[in-house]
């Protein structure tokens, strides 16, 4: 997976997210970072994470600068391992969704993301549980996507980046 970040004109870094479409089998409409599934020929999992931001949204491997991984974080519902890879980009580029995997691409204020912080009772499945979520706009980003902004906000925090 990888978690595009950029910096606007006034220097205020911005992360890049997918709308999963409606009619996926897994994690429809959810809001997450470009990413998928290891291919047998892929060796290292940042050739994965490029090569699924470049078929999800349109963004060419080589206008990504990789400066780090986060946590794996797993996924409660289907079981899955998320390695998170993290990259600058330069600002202004022209997204090409995939019509078979996203709806829409968002690009959503660090600042925003971190102020629209909250613990809610979400319901899945028809059972409540309590989690982390990040609210943007009319946008609601919780499960591994929020697990693994908070893991982002906890480093930068760190290192002093935000």
């Amino acid at each position: 997976m990888l978690v595009p970040l950029f910096a606007d004109t006034a220097g205020a870094l911005h992360a890049v997210f997918t709308e999963r479409r409606e009619d996926l089998r897994r994690h429809a409409g959810e809001i997450s970072f470009p990413g998928g599934r290891q291919e047998g020929d892929e060796e290292d999992l940042r050739d994965t994470a490029l090569r699924e931001a470049h078929e999800e949204i349109g963004l060419p491997p080589n206008a990504v600068e990789l400066i780090g991984a986060l946590q794996p974080t797993p996924t409660i519902a289907t079981n899955y391992s998320v390695y998170p890879f993290v990259g600058f980009i330069e600002p202004g580029h022209t997204w090409s969704p995939s019509d078979r995997e996203v709806a829409a691409v968002l690009e959503f204020g660090l600042a925003e993301l971190r102020t629209g912080y909250g613990r809610r009772r979400l319901m899945r499945r028809g059972i409540p549980f309590l989690t982390d979520t990040y609210e943007a706009g009319d946008q609601l980003v919780w499960g591994a996507t929020a697990r693994i902004l908070t893991d982002l906000f906890e480093r930068a925090d760190r290192a002093g980046v935000l």
